[in-house]
């Protein structure tokens, strides 16, 4: 085996390793203050201590883990006020996409398929479940897309990844999912309209809904979420 094979074999399975563990956590197979090492980790994966490290040092990089004192892993407990502080930095860059798309010359393909897919011609065509969910983060995330901006689309995607966790949860009632249709149905209709001042309140306002539920979010709620989700064996949790 060549050095250049060698180390693509191992950049993949700490690539491996690493979409695990993010795909664990976001299945609340794993939940905030869970501990675990990283003979865990590579006994469950079938991974050498490189990769697995190298895996937990990206996911610690991104906020989602923590490493403990001669005592492993951690995921990261949720850090409420820094959540607060992403809803404001996301509602102000979607507030600038709304006055960008509105300002173009010519109506992007994105907004098209998007009133398509929130304006269903019978609610029995609406999504459900985790689709709904995926749905509306692609909704965000298209909109910032097509206001044109790279770096602002990436900075957006950064952002919607770190709440990922924690939106998710917004999305286990039936109301919410009749008012996310509803209020997204409103937000592009008022784009279509080249009201770029009504679609940013409009989408303000729906972003600080989802806020204020995300507020009565806790770890017992949490825990329960968990148990709903888990379809996998989770790492056993270190004794504490």
């Amino acid at each position: 085996m060549t050095r250049k094979t060698a180390v693509k074999r191992k950049e993949s399975m700490a690539d491996r390793v690493y979409e695990a563990l993010k795909d664990d956590i976001f299945e609340f197979r794993l939940i905030p203050g869970d501990k675990f090492s990283e003979g865990d980790v590579g006994t469950r994966l079938s991974a050498s201590r490189t990769p697995v490290r190298e895996a937990l040092y990206r996911l610690q990089r991104e906020g989602y883990v923590e490493v403990l004192f001669r005592s492993g892993w951690q995921v990261k407990p949720f850090d409420f006020q820094q959540v607060e502080e992403l809803y404001d930095l996301r509602i102000t860059l979607e507030r600038a996409a709304m006055h960008k798309i509105c300002a173009l010359d010519e109506s992007p393909q994105a907004l098209r398929t998007l009133t398509a897919i929130w304006n269903p011609d019978h609610p029995s065509e609406r999504a459900v479940g985790s689709t709904v969910r995926a749905l509306d983060e692609s909704f965000h995330c298209d909109l910032v897309a097509a206001a044109g901006n790279r770096e602002m689309t990436r900075i957006h995607r950064e952002i919607t990844d770190r709440l990922r966790i924690i939106r998710r949860l917004d999305f286990t009632r039936d109301d919410r999912v009749d008012a996310t249709y509803k209020e997204h149905s409103e937000i592009l209709a008022a784009i279509r309209a080249g009201e770029a001042t009504v679609a940013a309140d409009k989408l303000t306002q729906h972003i600080r809904t989802s806020q204020k539920a995300v507020r009565e979010i806790t770890m017992e709620r949490i825990r329960e979420a968990a148990e709903a989700h888990r379809g996998g064996r989770k790492i056993a949790p270190e004794s504490a």
